[in-house]
């Protein structure tokens, strides 16, 4: 079934888009957006930078870090800004290989939109990729996405994505402890977070075995009960995870259908490595590659801190700590893991907003498309001679 037919599919459901229903479609996107929400966005930002960038160095006796920011050398600077580009050109390249398949109508330009738009709601609005996951499902479902197509695309994208990060977890850690690759090994750094991404494979494998009718069972189950409603609800959430990780697994299996969205994970993670390995450079810090990958993505668990939007301050103090815990030198650390987020947090954020607000005149587009599709069906149905061709015209 294509996208339109879909549309089409949704718009009968619900009796077509009622004129209420599309009146609010302004205020359901601009949740993402309040005024208040971003008040309280921009106060929590001062206050953890603050507290990263000027207690944090006077905590660890690096009063003179913030200062040794601007002797980088431009050179590596400008690689580092490359390897930005790299970063979210894969991911836009992630996203398209995992919801181009079915949401056809999806161009790149409008894939671009959606990723650099869920980007900023990621940056401002939560940790964890909260906001990013939210108003990149909303996009989807405007785009013409069944609803629980749209989700397990979104889980699909997701396992993708961090299934990157925790398979480089293991390897990295493993090939550091052992020796294979060059650089300080503490258990710390290496074995335990190389354990706990094991232990995390493990379990998303496991999830993928659970049966595509687990939904139906449940609702079984549930018949007769008073909260059977809240029981199959229930059922639909390993369901929609399971069919998710299923789809992830089924791209990394064959490449021709999904070589695009593994090599988008690959680059977006590459990237970031990239920017990060560029900023050492710029500060003169030898730290060996192996040590870059495996303390970036340590230091990046801490964007899971759930008061810190899109991890300010957390994912900073947890990447220099990260490195410290390695041997290198705290204030050349905290040079580079500020020019790194500079590059690669700070710097997306404009374009990211300005996509959004693309992106809104795009879903404008599709819903004015719809109503025309909509308009053209009503006149088919009516058809010459039927009495109702007058009374259209007559309303107009």
């Amino acid at each position: 079934m294509t996208p339109s037919a879909e549309r089409v599919g949704d718009a009968r459901k619900g009796g077509g888009a009622p004129a209420a229903s599309r009146a609010n479609q302004p205020q359901e996107e601009m949740a993402f957006f309040t005024t208040r929400r971003i008040l309280q966005t921009l106060v929590a930002v001062v206050l953890l930078s603050a507290a990263v960038y000027v207690l944090f160095p006077k905590i660890l006796g690096l009063e003179d870090a913030i200062a040794k920011v601007g002797e980088g050398n431009p050179v590596w600077v400008v690689i580092a800004l490359g390897f930005n580009v790299v970063a979210f050109a894969a991911y836009v390249a992630l996203f398209r290989g995992v919801v181009g398949e079915r949401a056809r109508r999806l161009n790149w330009r409008e894939s671009y939109e959606i990723t650099m738009a869920g980007l900023a709601a990621t940056r401002l609005f939560s940790a964890g990729g909260a906001g990013g996951i939210a108003l990149t499902y909303w996009a989807l479902r405007k785009a013409g996405m069944q609803r629980r197509e749209s989700a397990r695309r979104m889980v699909a994208f997701l396992v993708l994505t961090y299934a990157v990060y925790m398979v480089s977890l293991v390897v990295f850690g493993v090939l550091l402890r052992t020796g294979v690759l060059s650089g300080n090994d503490p258990v710390g750094m290496t074995i335990v977070p190389a354990a706990i991404a094991g232990t995390l494979i493990a379990v998303f494998l496991l999830i993928a075995l659970i049966p595509d009718d687990v939904e139906r069972r449940v609702a079984r189950f549930a018949e007769g009960y008073r909260r059977a409603r809240f029981l199959r609800r229930v059922g639909a959430g390993p369901a929609t995870l399971a069919s998710g990780t299923r789809t992830a697994i089924e791209f990394v299996r064959k490449p021709s259908k999904g070589g695009l969205a593994v090599a988008g994970a690959i680059g977006f993670w590459a990237g970031n490595i990239g920017i990060l390995w560029a900023s050492f450079h710029a500060f003169d810090v030898g730290v060996p590659l192996g040590v870059v990958v495996q303390g970036f993505f340590v230091g990046m668990t801490a964007n899971l801190f759930p008061f810190a939007p899109g991890g300010v301050g957390a994912v900073d103090a947890g990447m220099i700590g990260a490195f410290v815990l390695f041997g290198f030198p705290g204030e050349e650390v905290f040079a580079a893991v500020l020019t790194y987020r500079v590059i690669a947090f700070w710097l997306p954020i404009p374009p990211g907003i300005l996509a959004f607000f693309q992106l809104r005149r795009t879903v404008d587009r599709w819903e004015g498309e719809r109503e025309e599709k909509r308009k053209a069906r009503a006149e088919k149905r009516a058809g010459p001679g039927s009495g109702q061709e007058p009374l259209l015209q007559k309303v107009k």
